[in-house]
């Protein structure tokens, strides 16, 4: 971005300098003042900034100048200052030929945006948001303007005003079906965060990990899930199902209260797979606790040979009601009977017995038609997920991975 800026000074300054008595033919400059202006003019041109700025305050330095001429003096005293790395005197030059009732509305945007730069580089921020700002207000469209502009408004600690642009801008981009930059997404989610605003921080996430789905994002976003005031406990085994999906369970901890939570569940296959996927990345298997990892490896093996033999003797319809039927179900979609696993599981959250949150039945039907290959399917019953103690939260999450990847089976 601080490129761009220095190009708008080399091309606007030093050009309309060049051009300004062709564009304005009733304007004189006095010999006094244009002959070292134009001097500092081919200084510049042979990239001897510092002699042509020493040149330019010649100029300077002639008394009871016009709006014309200071106009050019100001304009070539930027480039000049630029040129040498004084950004300061070089905005302070661009913003008063800015304000001269001299320069046409376009000089004016160029030399407000070219002011906007030179503060940003000398980190004065708040006076870069404001020349940024005057620049939009004056019509300017510059899109790199307009970055800066929230930049530094969150450099300087405006975060509220910040986020407000930043998120006018990316709902911009997004309705136009653009992505946003992950730049923009991550200085919002900043701005949120800075103001402790959760909800707005939860919203640029997950527009984070549905544009750029990295596993630190997948990670903050369900860590803010957990976070939030009213998350069940009882979403534990949900939580992990997306946290190995997105590749967001990385610690030793984590693979351990999920296999432990399967094999509660009664799901012992669901179990082994968790495990096995531990031992595959070395968070299981490995360091002081590996013989008790051994331990619970073992008891899930134990567990699915014993589950096997019962699935094999089972008719289906012993179950005593809804959540056990539905429980039943999603243990015959594990073993690769879907069609009489989700039909189970139908039947059971019909019969509306034995289930305290039919909300979290939901996201494990869902959950068994995504590993059944059936994505709109699983789509469909995310959908229907509601409540504020974290489950729709993870509904709307899985719903934006399968629209990313399409998820299992597609």
């Amino acid at each position: 971005m601080l490129r761009h800026f220095l190009c708008i000074l080399a091309g606007a300054a030093l050009a309309m300098a060049f051009q300004a008595q062709a564009q304005d033919k009733g304007q004189t400059v006095r010999p006094e003042v244009g002959k070292p202006v134009q001097a500092a003019i081919e200084l510049l041109k042979s990239r001897r900034g510092r002699e042509a700025l020493a040149k330019v305050r010649e100029a300077q330095a002639v008394p009871n100048r016009t709006a014309y001429e200071s106009l050019i003096v100001d304009q070539v005293t930027g480039q000049a200052a630029a040129a040498v790395g004084e950004p300061g005197s070089a905005a302070r030059a661009f913003e008063a030929a800015a304000g001269s009732s001299a320069a046409s509305e376009t000089q004016r945007r160029q030399f407000l945006a070219a002011a906007a730069g030179q503060y940003y580089l000398v980190k004065d921020y708040a006076k870069a948001a404001d020349t940024a700002g005057r620049y939009l207000r004056a019509g300017g469209s510059d899109k790199a303007v307009r970055t800066m502009y929230a930049q530094a408004l969150y450099l300087g600690n405006n975060f509220s005003a910040a986020a407000k642009v930043l998120a006018a801008d990316i709902d911009a981009e997004v309705q136009s079906g653009r992505a946003p930059s992950e730049d923009q997404l991550q200085l919002l989610a900043s701005a949120y965060h800075q103001q402790r605003d959760n909800a707005g921080y939860a919203r640029t996430m997950e527009r984070l990990v549905t544009y750029y789905p990295k596993k630190d994002y997948w990670v903050s976003v369900l860590h803010g899930v957990v976070t939030r005031p009213g998350y069940s406990e009882r979403l534990g085994v949900e939580l992990a199902r997306l946290k190995l999906e997105t590749g967001a369970m990385r610690t030793t901890g984590e693979y351990l209260e999920a296999a432990q939570l399967a094999l509660q569940a009664g799901f012992p296959l669901e179990a082994t797979k968790i495990i096995d996927q531990g031992y595959a990345t070395g968070a299981l298997g490995t360091g002081a606790e590996a013989e008790r990892h051994k331990r619970l490896k073992d008891l899930a093996a134990k567990n699915l040979a014993e589950d096997a033999k019962t699935l094999a003797q089972d008719d289906a319809g012993t179950a005593r009601d809804g959540k056990s039927l539905f429980n039943d179900g999603y243990n015959y979609v594990l073993h690769g009977k879907t069609e009489k696993g989700l039909a189970m599981m139908e039947q059971g959250l019909k019969l509306a017995t034995g289930f305290l949150r039919p909300d979290h039945a939901k996201l494990q039907l869902a959950h068994a038609y995504r590993l059944a290959g059936q994505k709109q399917k699983a789509i469909h019953v995310y959908r229907t997920v509601q409540g504020n103690d974290g489950a729709a939260s993870l509904a709307r999450l899985w719903i934006i991975r399968l629209g990313r990847n399409g998820g299992a089976g597609a």
